[in-house]
C-alpha cells in the first residue's frame, strides 16, 4: 500500500469538486472512456477479444454508437461528462472505466487490477486525476489486488467490498489501512466462485443501490452474510428477473433523485423497477456492455456525487 506524501487539501477548496461517499446521490461529474479511446477500432487490440473474455468479436461502430447514447443520457441528466485520454497500454476493457480507481472525499485511490491485461489502467487514472487537481490518497500494491466493481458505499462511512477473484484479502487490508484513519469502515462481502477466475464477477454484478434504502439484487448469488447485512441495515431488496442475469440486469447506475440507467435488454427487471416507483432510462448494451461483461456502472467512473 502506498500513501501519497502530498498534503490533502479540503475537497471543497479544490478546483473541480470530487468525492461523495454514495452510490445514489445525484451524479454531478463523471468520466468515461469510449471504445474509440480504448482501441476497439485497432485490429490488433480488437483481435484479442477472446483473450480478454468477450463472448464474440466486438463491433467497434455499434459499441461506439451505444456508448454515445449512454453519454447523451448522462449529459441530459445534467452531469458533467469528462473523457479519459487514450493510451497504448489499454486493452478493450479500458471502456469499463469504473474499476481501476476509487474516488473518495479525501482523494482517489488507484487500485491494482485482478485482471492482468488491465494493469496499465491505474497509472493512467493517476495522471488523469493529477490533470484535474484531484489528490491521490493512496495506491494498492503487490501482493494486493482490488477493483472498484467490488466496492459499494452503504453510507458515507461504510464501504462494502467484495472478496473474490478480482479483489483479494491483501487488497482489502490495504484499503482498510487507507480508509480507517478517515473514519471509514470496510466490511467484507464474500463472493461466489461463479464461472471461475476468468469470469468477470464483481460485487456490483450482484448488487446495485437504487436509493439510500433500496437495493437491486441477484439474491440467489449473494452470500448469506451480505443479505443479512443489508436487511439489518433496513434495505428493501428488489430482485432481478433471473432470466436476465446474463444480460447484466443487476448492474444499474443510480443517477440520483430516483432516476436510474439500465440496459434495454432487461425489460422485465426494468418493469419491476418502474413499478417500485423509479424513473428508469435505458440504453442498448449488447456490444458495449453485455459482450464484455460490463454494465452501466462499469462504463462510468463517478468523480463527484452531491445532493
Amino acid at each position: 500500500m502506498a500513501v501519497s506524501g502530498e498534503p490533502l487539501a479540503n475537497p471543497k477548496t479544490l478546483p473541480g469538486r470530487f468525492g461523495g461517499h454514495s452510490m445514489v446521490a445525484r451524479l454531478r461529474r463523471v468520466a468515461l472512456c469510449s471504445p474509440h479511446t480504448a482501441g476497439w477500432s485497432d485490429p490488433v487490440r480488437a483481435n484479442q477479444w477472446q483473450a480478454v473474455g468477450y463472448q464474440r468479436q466486438p463491433s467497434a461502430s455499434t459499441a461506439q454508437d451505444q456508448h454515445d447514447r449512454l453519454r447523451r443520457v448522462l449529459e441530459s441528466f445534467g452531469a458533467e461528462v469528462l473523457s479519459f485520454p487514450g493510451h497504448d497500454s489499454y486493452s478493450l476493457d479500458a471502456v469499463y472505466v469504473h474499476d481501476p480507481s476509487l474516488v473518495t472525499d479525501y482523494g482517489a485511490i488507484c487500485l491494482r487490477m485482478g485482471k492482468s491485461c488491465r494493469s496499465g489502467e491505474p497509472p493512467r487514472h493517476r495522471a488523469f486525476y493529477a490533470s484535474l487537481g484531484i489528490p491521490i490518497l493512496g495506491e494498492i500494491e503487490v501482493p494486493g489486488t482490488a477493483e472498484a466493481g467490488d466496492m459499494v458505499w452503504l453510507d458515507p462511512s461504510t464501504l462494502l467490498v467484495g472478496h473474490g477473484y478480482r479483489t483479494d484479502a491483501a487488497g482489502i487490508e490495504q484499503l482498510r489501512a487507507l480508509l480507517r484513519p478517515k473514519g471509514i469502515q470496510v466490511i467484507v462481502a464474500p463472493l461466489p466462485h461463479g464461472a471461475g477466475p476468468e469470469s468477470c464477477l464483481h460485487l456490483m454484478s450482484l448488487l446495485s443501490l437504487l436509493d439510500s434504502q433500496t437495493a437491486l439484487v441477484d439474491l440467489a448469488w449473494l452470500s448469506v452474510s451480505t443479505v443479512e447485512l443489508l436487511r439489518e441495515r433496513g434495505f428493501t431488496l428488489i430482485e432481478i428477473d433471473p432470466s436476465e442475469r446474463d444480460t447484466l440486469a443487476c448492474n444499474v447506475l443510480a443517477l440520483g433523485e430516483g432516476a436510474l440507467l439500465a440496459f434495454e435488454e432487461n425489460p422485465q427487471t426494468v418493469k419491476h423497477l418502474r413499478q417500485a416507483g423509479f424513473e428508469v432510462m435505458t440504453v442498448p448494451g449488447s456490444d458495449i456492455g453485455i459482450n464484455g461483461g460490463g454494465g452501466p456502472t462499469c462504463l462510468t467512473r463517478p468523480l463527484w456525487r452531491a445532493g
